[in-house]
């Protein structure tokens, strides 16, 4: 059974610098895992099924529009997870709708935690490299358009490989107010 996850890709020049920066803190994965906000983390796909999920993943493109991230400073799951991220400080009603509409969908996935939207930039490493990366982050600030988001396979060497890109053609997404 293969292992797939669905997520947003971190737009240039962001994402070359996010992905730099984890690796400079010693991060193994850092050159894997590109920076991105998980819209369903990596899930065990039976064969049978990723055709009939792929096709709702294009209906759930298709039923929403682009919208505005903007990514600015950092947060922590420690001490529950030693993870570090960047916060989504705009758009998170707007990924939560998506995140929302993936897992309604013909492939089941409950979830360890609720979900937040977030880009990780240090994952189970020393607490040396936690605290450069939530520190040396702290003023990280940057926008980009959402316009579409990726289904990824997940190599048995730990690799995140875009598959299928989905184009957001619906209507525009919005805050709800």
């Amino acid at each position: 059974m293969a292992v797939h996850g669905v997520s947003i890709a971190v737009a240039e020049p962001g994402g070359s610098e996010l992905q730099q920066f984890r690796e400079d803190v010693g991060d193994p994965m850092a050159r894997a895992v590109p920076p991105h906000i998980t819209l369903m983390p990596p899930t065990e796909i039976p064969p049978q099924q990723l055709g009939p999920f792929t096709q709702h993943l294009r209906t759930v493109a298709a039923n929403h529009g682009p919208f505005t991230v903007h990514l600015r400073g950092t947060g922590s799951f420690r001490p529950v997870s030693r993870v570090v991220f960047v916060q989504v400080a705009q758009g998170i009603p707007m990924c939560e709708r998506l995140e929302q509409a993936v897992r309604r969908g013909p492939v089941s996935r409950d979830l360890e935690f609720p979900y937040h939207p977030h880009v990780t930039v240090a994952h189970d490493i020393e607490k040396a490299g936690l605290d450069r990366a939530f520190d040396g982050l702290a003023d990280f600030d940057t926008r980009f358009e959402v316009d579409g988001f990726h289904l990824y396979d997940h190599g048995s060497d730990g690799v995140w490989r875009p598959a299928v890109e989905f184009r957001l053609s619906g209507e525009r997404l919005r805050p709800s107010s």
